[in-house]
């Protein structure tokens, strides 16, 4: 975060997230919004930029703690996923499908449930993120389906980042641990690349208390060593000229302590995991001042298996799968004209090659869902930037869509944003968006044990507003404060049938919410101390029932702070997260939680014999909170158990 004088003269200069001339943490820009380079400031949205260093000095874990860490966001772990909520909006069991997650501009959401994967299921490893770009409200005007409440843009770090070997490692509570070894370089001919592997493994929690289960024949409610979780992955890019080549993939295991779906409580037998995975080559030229554009062709791949143990006689191992692939194209072009317009026009086409998915019993075998499909979607969008004063800028934009399934959603965006003040910004928003049904949700089936499916869902839409003010001042400080409404309408949940006991998939009316978010940051460069607030008080209801949300809760608070402690050579991080109650599926509720985490960290330097060192050690959930999350209907209980006080320890040395 900078004011207003520390940016670059020319605020339309054309912008490439390969330049070296963009420095991330000195000027507060931004791309995702747009589709192009420009101040926070100017883009039609509320904005927030988490840096590479915030991440490493409050240390972030996973993506999901960079979002939670960002106002009006949160997270809610089941201990299988984490999933995001923003602005009011989780429903428990809904896989993050209402984000759509890009890494370095390429769609991360996979084709068979759209998750986007925030955990330990992440895309990238947290250590090679440069930066995080949060965009609140819709998207759907330029990126189509899952860019419904939220678009986040990771960008990675490059070859010239790390100018040769990284080794890191880490340990920490529950028998946790994660090495990596990265290497990246800059040549002399201009090649930049960057090659990068991590492991993780955790026994996670010995014993978890489930209240559902609490009997003698279950434990008396204690699930012990049934929580952990394995997780490999690998990134590598390489740029030369106006080309990317870029590949990412992750592989990640998981225990499931809970006995989700009616399976055996504390049996270890039941487990899943996931592989994703995608590789993509990108040409993105700047032809001149007012002219440039960008052409991606990706190849993506996504697999999931679990094996769920039930009690019905015999004893049956369930196995669960499926598998996608998908081939996709996407181009746009930025042209100015006339001096005070700005055009994007673009298109996409991505075909499923595989959509499949699987359910059968082991022993003896019985078949319950075998089917596959192809899907071809296909998208234009048109978006004008019109200045028509020096402090004044209009936004319009408009995507058609086209789905096999479905047919045709068109989604406009309007935005007005004026400066009266070269130290104030107002902004005026309306978004439309709308999220396809995923093949999880039309076709699931198990054959009657647990879920069943519903092929006749309509696509979710979303109709958002929003007035916002952004205001520098007193030099190092910058104020945000943001007035929302949004109406979904028909909105897919999973519920109960009380006729069978069955979940499945429905729209389930209409959902109306409005809410305020205050934000205020604080930058002082000569005493390198930052600080991060924010305050949000919402409210989401179903409509039909005139009921608050499941899992919405009504405020939440922020605060990061980063400080040096002594020579610029060791720093003190914290944070501390507040989440008010939240109505679980049973109509009960979880009491609210106030998370503090702290983490101690040594630049390259602290130790004299060991100058690329760096040393870290942390303790999340400080003051040992005892608190729980909304599970979703896949659960027997209401309520899932969170971690108490944790350790964590990293030591990192460069070559």
């Amino acid at each position: 975060m900078a004011p207003p004088d520390a940016f670059a003269a020319d605020a339309d200069t054309a912008w490439d997230v390969a330049s070296d001339n963009v420095l991330f943490q000195e000027i507060d820009s931004v791309y995702a919004a747009t589709k192009y380079a420009q101040k926070s400031s100017e883009a039609p949205a509320f904005v927030s930029i988490i840096t590479a260093e915030e991440i490493k000095r409050l240390r972030y874990r996973t993506i999901g703690d960079i979002l939670a860490s960002s106002v009006g966001f949160y997270n809610s772990y089941d201990r299988v996923y984490n999933n995001i909520g923003v602005r009011g909006f989780s429903l428990p069991g809904d896989y993050s499908t209402r984000i759509l997650v890009l890494l370095n501009g390429h769609r991360v959401n996979e084709n068979i449930y759209n998750s986007s994967g925030v955990g330990m299921d992440g895309i990238i490893d947290v250590d090679l993120i440069d930066r995080v770009e949060i965009i609140r409200g819709p998207g759907s005007s330029l990126y189509g389906s899952n860019a419904f409440l939220a678009v986040v843009n990771i960008i990675t770090r490059r070859g010239r980042n790390v100018k040769g070997v990284q080794i890191s490692g880490e340990a920490g509570s529950y028998e946790t641990y994660k090495t990596r070894a990265t290497y990246g370089d800059r040549y002399a001919n201009g090649v930049d690349w960057l090659l990068s592997g991590t492991y993780f493994t955790s026994q996670g929690q010995d014993r978890i208390y489930y209240e559902a289960f609490d009997d003698p024949s279950t434990n008396q409610g204690i699930a012990e060593g049934g929580d952990g979780a394995t997780a490999h992955s690998f990134f590598s890019s390489l740029a030369f000229g106006d080309f990317m080549l870029e590949g990412s993939y992750v592989k990640n295991e998981k225990d499931l302590p809970g006995a989700p779906y009616e399976t055996i409580f504390n049996d270890n037998r039941t487990w899943l995991s996931e592989e994703r995975g995608y590789l993509t080559l990108k040409y993105e030229k700047q032809f001149s001042y007012d002219f440039d554009a960008m052409m991606r062709l990706s190849y993506d791949g996504y697999r999931y298996k679990g094996s769920y143990l039930y009690d019905y006689p015999p004893e049956t191992e369930q196995k669960d799968s499926a598998t996608g692939q998908w081939v996709s194209v996407e181009s746009h072009l930025t042209r100015r004209l006339f001096e005070k317009h700005r055009l994007i026009a673009g298109g996409e086409l991505r075909h499923s090659l595989q959509q499949n998915q699987q359910t059968y019993d082991l022993e003896p075998f019985e078949q319950y869902l075998d089917i596959d499909s192809e899907e071809t979607h296909w998208a234009l969008f048109l978006q004008d930037e019109y200045k028509p004063r020096h402090n004044l800028t209009i936004y319009g934009g408009l995507r058609y869509d086209h789905y096999q399934s479905f047919g045709g959603a068109l989604n406009p965006r309007f935005s007005v944003v004026y400066s009266p003040l070269a130290e104030t910004t107002l902004k005026w928003i309306y978004g439309r968006a709308f999220r396809a049904p995923n093949v999880y949700e039309l076709y699931y089936d198990d054959g009657g044990i647990s879920a069943k499916s519903n092929p006749d869902l309509d696509p979710e839409t979303i109709d958002h507003f929003e007035l916002l003010l952004e205001q520098y001042f007193k030099q190092y400080f910058r104020g945000t404060v943001s007035a929302y409404y949004y109406q979904i309408k028909n909105l897919i949940g999973e519920v109960e049938d009380p006729a069978d006991g069955l979940t499945y998939f429905r729209n389930i009316s209409q959902v109306e919410a409005k809410g305020l978010e205050f934000e205020l940051e604080f930058y002082h460069p000569h005493y390198d101390l930052r600080a991060r607030t924010g305050l949000t008080i919402q409210e989401a209801k179903d409509k039909e029932t005139d009921t608050d949300l499941v899992n919405s809760p009504t405020y939440l608070a922020k605060f990061n702070l980063t400080v040096p402690l002594w020579r610029d050579s060791i720093y003190a991080g914290a944070t501390i997260n507040y989440i008010g109650k939240r109505k679980t599926v049973n109509g009960g509720q979880v009491e609210d939680a106030l998370i503090t985490n702290l983490t101690l960290s040594g630049t390259r330097g602290l130790v004299p014999f060991l100058p690329n060192l760096e040393l870290s050690a942390s303790c999340f959930n400080l003051f040992d909170e005892q608190y729980a999350a909304p599970a979703s209907a896949a659960f027997l209980q209401d309520r899932i158990p969170q971690d108490g006080r944790t350790f964590l320890f990293k030591a990192t040395y460069a070559f």
